[in-house]
């Protein structure tokens, strides 16, 4: 393998280059050959509770991976899937929204947190069958925290935001974590 020396200034002009043609023009997306009609950006609130449960008979959270390994503390590196319940209220009871699948892996000697991949999905509602997906590092001991909206479909086509979420309940191991979200999308 060869390496060619590139100079600082030029990678970061080819960098900014091919940024500027990833960039819709004017509201509008290219899909199989066409342009995909966007419409008006619009913003949206969301606000619901997510409910973690692994201590029940159904767990909503499984391990499904481990290091080879007993150096590190809290089960660093082990790898969880989540489907968890979605609820209007702080109550398990109350009304379900729909639910968040998530891969977790539980990261940070320092500060105990995860790095996740989270789908949300809507299953009731005016935002039925509509999801926004979120992809970030989550600093669990930290009774509030924002994660990074990346994306979403439906309703969400294209979103972009944030989910500032706070701990509501924390019940070891079990957890209800409260969402406010706001979501640009078209």
């Amino acid at each position: 393998m060869a390496w060619v020396a590139v100079r600082p200034d030029a990678s970061l002009a080819a960098v900014l280059v091919i940024i500027l043609f990833l960039m819709p023009a004017e509201g509008h997306a290219v899909r199989a050959g066409r342009a995909l009609k966007l419409g008006k950006e619009k913003v949206t609130y969301l606000h619901f509770f997510l409910h973690d449960t692994v201590s029940d008979k159904n767990p909503t959270a499984v391990q499904v991976a481990s290091p080879n390994s007993t150096r590190f503390p809290f089960g660093f590196g082990s790898v969880f899937v989540v489907d968890d319940v979605l609820t209007e209220a702080v109550e398990r009871s109350s009304p379900v929204v729909g639910n968040a699948q998530r891969i977790e892996v539980l990261t940070g000697l320092d500060k105990f947190s995860v790095v996740m991949t989270m789908d949300v999905a809507f299953t009731t509602g005016k935002y039925k069958g509509s999801s926004f997906s979120v992809m970030s590092r989550n600093p669990i001991t930290e009774m509030g925290r924002e994660l990074a909206v990346i994306g979403g479909r439906g309703k969400f086509r294209l979103a972009r935001g944030v989910a500032q979420i706070t701990t509501r309940l924390f019940k070891f191991p079990d957890t209800i974590i409260e969402y406010n979200v706001t979501l640009f999308h078209y």
